[in-house]
């Protein structure tokens, strides 16, 4: 899997919580982890939901594969409260059990093949307890989301601490046979003309994918959810997020 710069780049790294920052899935998956007492944020990134997590008598560990987001995870607010390690959602092994495991903000979806899913998987059934649970999300291949990803559809204004007003779009590109999208991320200072740019690839595995691999890791699916309000997994719905345990 090649380095992303989007996430390796201390200069676009710096983008990552303006652009994604607390959002409807932090809500959810705080409450989830409220009776929890030890979480593994697989992907963590920035850290921002980590460290919310890492509440007073509660063991925390953050992965990510990135140094340049972890720099950010340790610094912010909170930060202190969490073990980070700087590891492959694929391989990582900390020879340690929590009761809630997570992978949020669409992480689950870097990783590009059948193997590199089931290996992630593997890692989750890995890392729980007995009685913890798992939750993770991936966009429905069905909605096709990445057609809105072009540059008209996607162009908006942020502001940058530092840099002040910048501009910001993206554009796509999807392979049939693979199911994977490639989309560009772009960014144009407003003041200077200075550009910053990634290119990135994710996939879409099918729910139906999801069920044979869930299971293959030795995972059992309690619940499906197709968005982060609760709403129950179905054909139409924008998310894939199941929610289970060991087998």
């Amino acid at each position: 899997m090649p380095s992303d710069q989007l996430y390796n780049d201390p200069g676009l790294v710096e983008f990552y919580d303006i652009e994604n920052g607390w959002t409807a899935d932090s809500e959810y998956l705080k409450t989830m982890a409220a009776g929890r007492t030890s979480i593994l944020d697989l992907g963590c990134g920035t850290g921002m939901l980590t460290a919310a997590l890492a509440e007073k008598g509660k063991r925390v560990v953050g992965v990510d594969p990135a140094a340049a987001m972890l720099h950010v995870a340790r610094q912010r607010p909170g930060g202190d409260r969490v073990r980070w390690a700087e590891g492959d959602g694929r391989t990582i092994r900390l020879g340690e059990a929590f009761d809630m495991v997570l992978l949020s903000g669409h992480a689950f979806q870097v990783f590009l093949t059948r193997e590199d899913q089931l290996a992630a998987l593997k890692t989750i059934a890995a890392h729980l307890s007995p009685d913890g649970r798992f939750i993770f999300d991936s966009r429905n291949p069905l909605v096709e989301e990445w057609r809105e990803w072009t540059p008209a559809g996607s162009e908006r204004d942020i502001v940058h601490p530092v840099l002040g007003q910048v501009l910001a779009w993206n554009d796509v590109q999807h392979d049939p046979a693979t199911g994977v999208v490639e989309y560009g991320t772009f960014y144009r200072v407003a003041a200077d003309g200075r550009a910053y740019t990634a290119r990135s690839k994710i996939a879409f595995p099918s729910h139906e994918d999801l069920v044979a691999m869930i299971d293959e890791a030795g995972l059992v699916v309690e619940t499906w959810l197709g968005g982060w309000d609760g709403r129950p997994f179905g054909a139409s719905e924008p998310e894939i997020i199941p929610i289970g345990r060991l087998r």
